[in-house]
């Protein structure tokens, strides 16, 4: 539900909606992709929104995100003082940082076009600036956090200390703060998962669905084991922060977003373009009827492939497609409320409530 809390769609359809399919896990209902001049207001209109949705369904779990981009917008965020003292770093009046977040050498750099690159977790300023982001995410009724692309942070952190130290002190602060005393923590893992002398990282993990084109039927596209970088089998096992071990970590998979390709709606693009489209927007392209039986195809066919995994649903999502200028996925039913909703809600509805009467 990227965006649900970011002023995104009509908020009142969408807690009608994810209360009609059954949702409790909210993905990405928070995040600033970047953009961090607007961050103090985005916190003080979800002050206002998070306890909305929770008085519909006090079991709702909202994830935010704290993902592998910061630009140089960071500056006119002040740093508070608890920051500081639970990173054990002298108090004083300043603002954030933004060179003291990204990678000091250049050649370990990965920008995001003028003004923004990804941060190395391994900095201090960087550590002070996801605690800030996390403990504020807590205090405003978050309860999950997604960490992006976490292993393009680690190239200083390769035996994952810095990553260790981070997650300690969110969760530290969560068990304290948090509506339920803990916080559920996820990324994206290539390379299967964050392991630290035996020890999960991570709550779970999360990875795209790496779907592959079916070149001859225009449109198709399907599922296959081995494709490109895909996760199924490769979650990494361990011991959890929550003390139980697993050969392999449970993951969701998901309808992601990435961009568009310089072929749009051809086949052939390469990599991982789907018609030349990201997932999120090759999936809107379909017909309802075929994204009402793809998302049953998918569901089945992680559940068969590897047990561990689980398929996100897709609710919000943002597109990219040139072609006829969409800009947003909405599974809403169409309304005056949701103009442009593809009515997908229906589906995931009876995909769920099929997997209730038939546990």
């Amino acid at each position: 539900m990227e965006g649900l809390l970011n002023g995104r769609g009509d908020l009142d359809d969408n807690i009608r909606m994810l209360k009609s399919i059954g949702a409790k896990f909210i993905g990405r209902s928070i995040c600033l992709w970047g953009g961090e001049a607007n961050l103090l207001s985005n916190f003080d209109r979800a002050r206002q929104q998070v306890p909305k949705i929770h008085a519909a369904d006090p079991e709702m779990i909202l994830q935010a995100c704290i993902f592998e981009i910061v630009s140089n917008q960071v500056e006119q965020v002040p740093v508070p003082d608890w920051a500081f003292v639970a990173l054990g770093q002298p108090v004083e009046k300043r603002n954030f940082h933004y060179a003291d977040i990204i990678y000091a050498a250049e050649g370990q750099r990965r920008n995001w076009g003028r003004n923004a690159s990804v941060p190395d977790v391994s900095r201090p300023e960087t550590k002070l600036w996801f605690y800030f982001l996390a403990s504020s995410y807590i205090d405003l009724g978050f309860e999950a956090i997604h960490f992006g692309q976490v292993q393009l942070m680690n190239r200083n952190d390769l035996d994952l200390a810095h990553w260790s130290q981070v997650f300690a002190l969110v969760r530290a602060y969560a068990a304290k703060h948090a509506r339920r005393h803990m916080v559920i923590c996820d990324g994206h893992v290539p390379s299967g998962g964050l392991v630290r002398d035996g020890k999960l990282l991570l709550d779970f993990n999360s990875f795209p669905l790496r779907i592959m084109e079916v070149s001859d039927k225009p449109g198709e596209a399907i599922l296959k084991a081995g494709f490109s970088d895909g996760i199924y089998g490769r979650s990494k096992g361990g011991l959890t922060f929550s003390g139980w071990t697993c050969e392999h970590l449970p993951y969701l998979v998901e309808l992601d977003n990435y961009g568009v390709s310089r072929q749009p709606g051809q086949p052939g693009a390469g990599g991982i373009w789907v018609w030349g489209y990201d997932e999120i927007t090759w999936f809107a392209h379909q017909s309802r009827q075929y994204r009402s039986d793809w998302l049953r195809y998918a569901r089945d066919w992680v559940r068969q492939t590897d047990p561990n995994g689980h398929l996100e649903m897709p609710g919000s999502r943002t597109l990219r497609s040139p072609l006829d200028g969409k800009r947003w996925y909405y599974a809403n039913t169409p309304s005056a409320a949701v103009p442009d909703g593809l009515g997908d809600e229906e589906a995931i509805r009876a995909i769920w409530a099929g997997d209730l009467a038939n546990p």
